[in-house]
């Protein structure tokens, strides 16, 4: 399986890069693993309604512009499905099994994805309804794919 990550913005904390590549090198074993940074877009603090849907319409376009018509595209949003570790593990099982082989994840920049890429979304995935970091989704993203792959080998794995 090849996992593609599509995230909004540049990760700089030294300790979030350690904690990706330990995952990426764990994951090695089971699915190749592109993380895409897409450069965010430069936004002032008090934005209208109207800057705000201008600034995501931006980073859309350009996350829009690495997805492959045959990409199975789960995005992250804050109002998306929520999942066990054990039902997200069936999700990824099932996708393999459908021939959904090149799945990509969407992590939105600090506003959320646009519209367009919503209704790209063959599935909407929430972590949490609290609201997180979008820099720290990225190792929580690869932790929960690492964990799935484990659960369904029917490996070890802390619960």
């Amino acid at each position: 399986m090849k996992i593609t990550i599509i995230a909004v913005g540049k990760l700089k904390e030294k300790y979030l890069k350690q904690g990706i590549q330990e995952y990426i090198k764990r994951l090695g074993a089971y699915a190749k693993v592109d993380i895409i940074e897409i450069p965010d877009e430069k936004a002032p603090e008090n934005m209208s309604e109207a800057e705000m849907k201008e600034v995501k319409r931006k980073e859309g376009e350009r996350i829009l512009s690495k997805i492959s018509t045959d990409d199975y595209i789960i995005s992250l949003e804050i109002m998306g499905h929520m999942l066990s570790s054990e039902q997200f593990a069936t999700k990824i099982d099932q996708l393999a099994t459908y021939g959904k082989s090149k799945v990509t994840f969407v992590i939105g920049g600090s506003l959320g994805l646009s519209e367009e890429v919503r209704r790209r979304s063959d599935f909407a995935l929430s972590f949490s309804k609290m609201t997180l970091p979008h820099q720290l989704m990225r190792l929580v993203l690869l932790e929960q794919v690492y964990r799935a792959f484990r659960i369904m080998r029917g490996e070890p794995y802390h619960k």
